[in-house]
This record gives structure tokens, sequence and C-alpha cells, in this order.
């Protein structure tokens, strides 16, 4: 969900909160010395995916063929290309184009496996950090194989599917993949219908959902050796970095706070999640592999949720965040050893200007009122709920309500919607570390996955004369020069509608 418009209004209101005007502030990532454009929608003549990599002709099997039914795509169809390395579906999670949203028979002999499954097959570590449940689509794409991005749990699907033989997002993320840090929300669709919430036990709708009875924490705890699961920051900060292989950590029973609404005392933030994912993974000598997941309008996750709800404040405050645990990561890894890529499932149709001065709220109003002798926010959304006629006419923004003190503003919109869309520009893509260099340009979506997996001698690159050269001086061990792999994806789920 975190478009150019967004990482600029980030910057802005970074610099803001320490005090300055605000414009020249500079985010983290955006000090990474590489960058391209990913496109987020479109297709090649053929459906033939031709990846330019330096030293290699491709195995024929990664000549995807692929469809794509959306100019303006979703988070699951958007993060099986950046994830998986082929273009597929709207709302389908890990599946090639042949496979139909909802119908559960096509997703078998279409599965197509991520760049964090095939790490693990490597020998790596891997992790997945996220904002959001970490059942949503974004998250979902690194180890789940689904013709439906809404197959949370069993209670979620239709009986024809769970007769066909399909398995829910939860039962996959405890079955599919050896995953060795799982930390976002998600607690109701891992437990049986009716368990109470730890956090919120005398709240029914917070209860499990599970129709099957079965107690998947429970079973992915007696399945690994050294597993920890925890609910909130207090058990989190208690885990210690050197005597646990695996942890899992849901702190919500959907998805997690946004920043600005977040219980510092009890729920952790994508900064918090992000350090200790990395402390566990990166004792692994063979290196490591993290998808972290912020949602801008939904962080890692928030920033997506908060662009579909209108909530300016609260998506960028999701952007910011971001980049602290981009900051974070960095000041973990070594910049020689580590690939960190950073980029978006997509953007929103979200945009400021209004020719406010230096200075200006990011959140303020434009300095002229409007034709219609109105004020409007310099904040501004194509379309979603901030949208309002009273008697006949548009309202004038106000504030301090457009202003720096209300987190749940709706910032105005052109064309009345329930929830705000995403849009179909392209987004970038930031890297720094070894092969850092092969983002560059103007790329399809799926060329991410592929450029990462080379990047880091994953197969179908194993074989590539610098893979094999690498091994050979390491003395046959699986070290790569760059041991560390990082992907810190921006705002890729949201709330309504993805």
């Amino acid at each position: 969900g975190m478009g150019l418009s967004t990482m600029s209004a980030a910057r802005i209101y970074k610099g803001q909160l320490a005090g300055g005007s605000g414009e020249e502030s500079v985010l983290a990532m955006e000090t990474f010395p590489y960058m391209a454009l990913a496109k987020v929608s479109g297709s090649i003549p053929g459906g033939t995916v031709l990846l330019p990599l330096p030293e290699t002709q491709l195995d024929p099997s990664c000549f995807q063929t692929y469809t794509i039914d959306r100019q303006v795509p979703d988070s699951a169809g958007t993060g099986t290309a950046y994830l998986c390395g082929v273009k597929a579906n709207a709302k389908t999670l890990g599946l090639s184009g042949a496979a139909v949203y909802g119908k559960c028979r096509t997703t078998f002999g279409n599965e197509v496996d991520s760049i964090l499954h095939r790490a693990r097959l490597a020998g790596k570590s891997v992790g997945i950090v996220t904002t959001t449940r970490v059942q949503h689509a974004s998250p979902g794409a690194a180890y789940a194989h689904s013709a439906s991005r809404s197959w949370y749990a069993d209670a979620n699907m239709p009986k024809e599917a769970l007769q066909d033989g399909c398995k829910d997002i939860a039962y996959q993320l405890v079955h599919n993949t050896d995953i060795n840090v799982i930390l976002g929300g998600g607690r109701m669709y891992m437990t049986p219908k009716q368990t109470p919430d730890p956090e919120y036990p005398e709240d029914p709708d917070q209860n499990g959902i599970r129709k099957d009875g079965q107690d998947l924490i429970a079973e992915w705890l007696r399945a690994k050796q050294g597993a920890r699961y925890v609910w909130d920051k207090k058990g989190l900060d208690a885990v210690k970095d050197d005597s646990v292989s695996h942890l899992m950590g849901l702190f919500e029973p959907k998805d997690m706070r946004y920043e600005l609404n977040r219980n510092t005392s009890t729920d952790p933030s994508i900064v918090d999640m992000t350090e200790k994912a990395i402390r566990i993974l990166r004792r692994n000598p063979n290196g490591f592999f993290l998808f972290g997941d912020v949602c801008v309008a939904c962080a890692g996750g928030r920033i997506d949720h908060g662009h579909h709800s209108g909530r300016a404040k609260q998506a960028v405050m999701e952007a910011v965040m971001l980049d602290r645990a981009v900051a974070r990561a960095g000041e973990l890894t070594s910049p020689s050893e580590t690939l960190t890529v950073v980029t978006a499932d997509h953007s929103h149709v979200f945009t400021f200007g209004g020719n406010t001065p230096r200075g200006n709220s990011i959140f303020g109003l434009a300095p002229r009122k409007a034709k219609d002798k109105q004020a409007y926010t310099s904040i501004l959304y194509g379309n979603g709920p901030g949208y309002s006629i009273s008697d006949g006419g548009r309202p004038a923004a106000s504030l301090p309500a457009a202003g720096r003190k209300d987190k749940d503003y709706k910032q105005q919109a052109a064309v009345p919607l329930e929830t705000e869309t995403h849009s179909g520009e392209d987004v970038v893509v930031l890297a720094q570390g070894p092969m850092a260099h092969l983002f560059h340009g103007v790329q399809e979506q799926h060329y991410i996955a592929h450029a990462m997996a080379y990047a880091a001698c994953l197969e179908p690159y194993a074989t590539e004369p610098r893979c094999r050269a690498a091994r050979r001086a390491s003395h046959g061990t699986q070290c790569t020069p760059q041991t560390l792999l990082t992907l810190l994806a921006l705002c890729m789920a949201a709330l309504v509608g993805g």
C-alpha cells in the first residue's frame, strides 16, 4: 500500500515529528543506493517471462506463463508475484494464473513456491513479521496455496472447498513450510470455536473460530523443538534469543492495532518484532530470509488499511514505523552480507498538493480555498469514505480536525466509496547489499522474486557459476557471499478489500 506519494508524506511527517518543517527529512530506506520501479499490472505479449540476469540462462520452468485479470491489483496477486515469481489472478495466493478464484479444484497442480519456502529448503532460517493477521494476503503468499485469500480458517471456507480437499490458510501456516519466526496478529483463526481469547476473555467476538476442533498453536508447539508461543509484548520481551529456534507471537485476534492506537505496554511495534526476528534468525550460519509486512493503509500491513479507511494519519504513521524498522534492521545486519529490499505490493489513490508552504502540517489545509469557496485538505483521496455532501454542497474542511490532533480524521475524497481503492501505477523498489544492482530500471513485479533468488543462490539459480564458486570457497557449505537475506515489504495488506 505504500506508493511514492505515501513515502513522500512519510518523509515530511518524520521531519515534523522531529520538530522540523519536514521537507528536508530523509527516510532510512531512501539511503539505499539502488532503485527500480515495479509494474503491478500489465502483461508480456505471449505470456512469457524473460528475466535478463547476468551469467545465466534461466531454467525453462521459470518462463512462467501468466494471466492477470485486473488492471489495478490486490495484495494476494501482487504478493504471489513478488514472493513466488509469477503473475497471478486477483485474490489467489501462491498459485499460478491457471488457478481460478474461489475454485478449490483449480488449486491442485498450480501451486508455486515462494522465495521464503526455497530459502528454508536451502537451509536458511526464515521468518514473517506483519502488523496484519499472519494469515493475511501479503504474508500468506509466502507459505500458502489458496484459491481464495479469505480462507483464513476452515470456518471461512465454503463446504464445497472443504469437501474437495483444500486447506485453510492458518492450517497451511503450520503445515506447509517450517517457518522459524511468525509474528503478527490472527489468534482467532488458530484455535477451536468458542476458545476464549487470552487478552479479551470476556469478549465472545474474539474467541477462536475453527470448526475442525484443532488447536494449531498447540500443534505447532508440539512439532517444534525449542519453540515458544507468546501473545503480548511482555512475553515477546522475555524470549531469549539464543535459546529459541522457533517463535510464534500472535498479538491480536485479527489484525494488530495501528501504531497510533497501540498499547505500548501490551502490544509490540513493528520495530520490536523486526528486531526480535532478526536476533533469532541471524544465528543460522547459512543465513536467513525475513519477510516484514507493514500495511501503510494497513505497518508492513496496516499502511494499506489506513488508506482504505481514508485515515491518512494512521497510514502515514505506519509508513514512518516501517522506516524505523528498516533502520533498525540495518543496525542489526551487515550491508556487505545482507540484501535488503523494500517495496510495496501496490499503491493507493492518495496524493497531497494545493501549493502548501514549507512547514505546513502534512495533514493540514491548503492555503487557498477551492472554487466553491470552501477550504480543503492538502492530502486528498481520489475516492473513499472521506467524500461528503451537506445541504447540496461540500462542507469545508476545518482545523484541528484536519490537523495533527485527530488520528482518525478522514481526509477528503472526490468519489464516494465505502472504502478507498488501490491504484495501478508502478511502485518503487529500493535495495542495498549483495546483488542490489539487479534492481534497476522498470521491471515486472514478479522479477523481484527472481532477483532475490539469484542473489541468494536459491533455486532455480543455485547452480549458477557464482554460486558454485562461493560454495567451493567455503569448503562445500551452503554459505553464499550474502549470508543474510531480508525483505521488508511495505504496506501490502488491507483490512477491507486488500
